[in-house]
């Protein structure tokens, strides 16, 4: 993927355009909580809306760069099953918790809570490979439960800053998105598909999914001016720009070093939540979020020979928002 060197102007430029990707991420994540609360729109059919729209636009955009190249996912029944998994089991319940997270609670929160998926990660590997755990791991979950505990609770257990079934869904986000990130790599790096590939047929599939139960066409919402833009921002800057952008930014700089500027995220959501959703926040979840951060940046550094990077990975949120 490098192809310029990794040279310090290189590196550096490389890092800009991963930074601008990842605020695209939270400026999206704010802009799907202005829909989910503000907009009197069917959760069903919106899930079914962008992510129909997402994947057909992604599978146009594979088949003008690699042509018939965009079908070859489906030449063997272990590539089509790996795909259905991740379409539906990864992103699909992803796209379905992280909204209904956000729909319950605030963006901010669920946010924070998607991004422990790559805790959840080594956790599953702990559990199902009976793999040691690093020391980082242990140092980074201990950081990473305190700064839960500090973003949920304001520093008080007798009470919680969002409604408990917005802090299960989020938790189940941050276990669908490492299921996200996991479920596809084979596909990514045994079998050499292109990631946009990859992600196109997954949010495809999981659009179709979606459809059967609510299709795009039953009990559509009045189409607005509103309604176009906050979805057209969903699905241009929470998905099509910053994928290509992330791709852009592998050429100049290692996966490792872009990984990290992952926290843009959070902190742009934060910031926008604020600003323009009249978020009140304390201290103690700054302190917290902040903690989280930290956490999870402990845990790539700590893990680099352990969990293989890739463009395709180093955004698990890709589509999300």
């Amino acid at each position: 993927m490098n192809t310029s060197g990794h040279t310090t102007e290189n590196v550096m430029k490389g890092i800009f355009w991963a930074t601008v990707a990842s605020a695209m991420f939270g400026i999206s994540g704010t802009v799907l909580q202005f829909i989910s609360q503000g907009q009197a729109i069917p959760t069903s059919w919106f899930l079914s809306a962008r992510t129909m729209g997402a994947g057909v636009v992604l599978l146009v955009i594979s088949l003008i760069l690699y042509g018939k190249k965009t079908f070859s996912v489906f030449k063997s029944w272990v590539e089509i099953a790996w795909l259905v998994a991740y379409a539906f089991i990864g992103l699909g319940a992803n796209l379905l918790t992280f909204y209904i997270a956000v729909q319950t609670g605030n963006a901010a929160a669920a946010t924070i809570l998607q991004y422990l998926s790559p805790l959840f990660i080594v956790l599953g590997s702990l559990v199902f490979k009976h793999q040691r755990p690093l020391r980082s791991d242990m140092i980074a979950f201990v950081v990473a439960l305190v700064g839960v505990f500090l973003a949920i609770t304001r520093g008080n257990i007798s009470q919680l800053a969002i409604p408990l079934n917005s802090l299960l869904w989020g938790i189940g986000s941050g276990i669908t998105a490492a299921c996200y990130v996991v479920l596809p790599r084979s596909l990514v790096r045994d079998y050499d598909h292109a990631p946009i590939t990859v992600l196109g047929w997954g949010t495809f599939l999981a659009g179709i999914g979606f459809n059967l139960v609510h299709p795009v066409w039953v009990n559509t919402p009045p189409i607005t001016g509103t309604l176009v833009a906050s979805m057209s921002t969903v699905i241009l800057i929470g998905t099509i720009l910053p994928f290509a952008l992330l791709l852009y930014s592998s050429h100049f700089a290692p996966s490792d070093v872009i990984s990290i500027v992952d926290a843009t995220q959070p902190v742009v959501t934060f910031i926008l939540s604020i600003l323009f959703l009249s978020l009140k926040i304390t201290l103690a979840e700054v302190i917290g979020s902040i903690l989280v951060i930290v956490a999870i940046y402990l845990l790539q550094r700590g893990r680099q020979k352990v969990i293989v990077t890739s463009p395709f990975e180093q955004e698990h949120s890709l589509i999300k928002h």
